[in-house]
């Protein structure tokens, strides 16, 4: 498969990159703007000057920066944080391991979000198109 899909590496990896900043962003826009159902299913929205309103403020932001392309490596390091935060605070004393105290996604996304970190925005970014060749 890797010979095959490895000549769209690239592409794969923006893609992932838009659509996982995508996903975040959506996070934080339920929690800010009481979009998609908000944080109670009726629109509702999170104060901004608590753990959740900052939390959303961080999505939001850190995820479109994500999805955009721009200043990607901090706006992913920091949101990988938030997520692992969020996981050790809201899922962990549930259960020992995710499956058990649903914190998968958490999990998932926070070391997804330290991959685009440690990889940068890649192609298809706004960042690449102030770098001088």
């Amino acid at each position: 498969m890797e010979k095959i899909l490895g000549k769209y590496q690239e592409q794969t990896y923006a893609l992932m990159r838009i659509i996982a900043g995508f996903l975040l962003l959506c996070h934080g826009a339920q929690k800010l703007l009481g979009l998609f159902g908000g944080v109670d299913g009726e629109g509702a929205t999170a104060p901004l000057l608590s753990q959740y309103g900052l939390a959303g403020l961080i999505e939001l932001v850190g995820g479109l920066a994500i999805a955009l392309g721009i200043f990607t490596g901090w706006a992913a390091f920091l949101s990988s944080g938030l997520l692992a935060v969020g996981y050790f605070m809201a899922h962990q004393p549930r259960g020992g391991l995710p499956i058990q105290n649903g914190g998968e996604l958490a999990a998932v996304y926070a070391f997804l979000f330290l991959f685009i970190a440690s990889r940068g925005a890649g192609i298809w970014s706004l960042g690449s198109k102030f770098k001088k060749s």
